[in-house]
């Protein structure tokens, strides 16, 4: 405009003029244009494995009578994941939608936010854009690797059934008997005739019905029993392990529930008979995915539970133990049905084996001994064992698994 004024030029003011005022109403038409947009997202898998890719989808609706202009989307994820992932849409039609995806992966475990979308609208001409977001977000759950573990021989598929079981019935008195209203439909033969005279109404008795077997894992979150950070330390493999067990023996028909060195149970006491073996798993693998490690010294507060338990199956995944922590498992052996140890010789982790002289050696070989005195299959875990191989290794002769000693340890 100064040039057309300086060179007297109308036409040339009216450009300029022109020009000047286009940026100002781009600005008022995108922010008067009603633009209604809704958006959605879906994870595929909501549940990723450490290690592994989900997808993430997006849709993006236009819910208004008026087509928008360019869209710019920006989704806000965790560094872990990967690059905040960005794209950039065409005129989306009246009523129409748009579709896209990204990847992301961690080999971390752990809870990450996904969200919220981010939106920029800009007029046809590029010249003006509008900040908008929305407010939905969602979340990735990323747990740890869970390995094929073989079939192996364990402590009864089944409780209350059997021989045992019939002759636990067979000598049971009247006493014993559990009763219930007679319903129409019941069979006669059910009634308990001495009942239904004290009672004066008809009383039968409840059909038996198997009880399934119980299995616990135990898993070791204490740091001073641990080495080694990050995907390759001890306690993620011990993480990764207690995953692999709670989803196989949940499998095989186990009630099963997560025990960690905190006492903190999942699914919390009396959930467990209730829950599917899909939805216990997922109770599970969702709480082994925000394990953290525990400032805890011992054991204690997991023994309470432990013998509540009852006499099911007692599978623990240990850390580095101490001699008074030894003897105490030991004297839980005698309130379970099975027992099995994975006892991590944590001097093999990251190299500390020439840092750590009290781990390993003949002190580790010492606790193992301890606990298979005790009745417990301990399985000898180092650095880069195969979880699988292990379990297997917990068949046949139980209290004879090899410990490979290091060369020149």
């Amino acid at each position: 405009m100064l040039c057309a004024y300086v060179l007297d030029q109308d036409a040339l003011l009216r450009v300029g003029v022109l020009l000047a005022g286009l940026p100002l109403v781009a600005a008022l038409v995108v922010a008067n244009t009603r633009y209604r947009v809704a958006s959605g997202r879906r994870l595929s898998p909501r549940r990723a494995i450490a290690g592994q890719e989900a997808r993430v989808h997006l849709r993006v609706d236009n819910v208004s009578r008026v087509p928008t202009g360019l869209l710019l989307l920006e989704d806000k994820v965790p560094y872990v994941l990967g690059p905040r992932p960005r794209f950039v849409l065409d005129r989306v039609e009246p009523q129409g939608f748009r579709e896209v995806s990204y990847r992301v992966r961690s080999d971390l475990r752990g809870r990450y936010p996904l969200g919220p979308l981010q939106l920029r609208l800009s007029d046809p001409f590029g010249m003006c854009e509008v900040n908008r977001a929305f407010t939905a977000s969602d979340v990735l759950t990323v747990v740890p690797q869970v390995q094929a573990l073989p079939q192996v021989r364990l402590s009864g598929e089944w409780a209350g059934q059997g021989e045992s079981h019939t002759r636990a019935l067979a000598l049971a008195g009247d006493d014993d008997v559990i009763l219930r209203e007679y319903r129409p439909g019941d069979d006669l033969r059910r009634v308990h005739w001495r009942s239904t005279a004290r009672y004066g109404e008809l009383m039968v008795r409840r059909e038996e019905q198997p009880q399934r077997a119980r299995a616990t894992v135990l898993l070791d979150t204490r740091e001073i029993g641990h080495r080694g950070s990050g995907p390759a330390s001890s306690f993620e493999w011990a993480v990764s392990c207690a995953a692999s067990v709670a989803v196989h023996v949940l499998e095989r028909g186990y009630q099963t529930q997560l025990l960690t060195d905190t006492g903190q149970w999942v699914p919390g006491p009396g959930a467990g008979g209730h829950n599917s073996a899909a939805d216990t798993s997922g109770l599970v693998l969702d709480a082994l995915a925000v394990a953290d490690l525990s400032d805890g010294s011992g054991l204690t507060r997991a023994e309470e539970p432990l013998r509540a338990g009852g006499d099911g199956l007692l599978v623990a995944v240990l850390g580095e133990l101490d001699e008074a922590q030894t003897a105490r498992l030991a004297r839980l052996r005698g309130r379970t049905g099975g027992a099995i140890a994975f006892l991590l010789d944590t001097g093999t982790w990251a190299g500390l084996r020439m840092l750590a002289p009290n781990t390993g050696g003949d002190e580790f070989r010492d606790r193992v001994r301890q606990l298979r005195e005790a009745g417990w299959t301990v399985l000898p875990v180092r650095a880069g064992d195969s979880v699988p191989d292990l379990w297997r290794a917990a068949d046949g002769a139980k209290t004879t698994a090899p410990y490979r000693e290091e060369a020149g340890a």
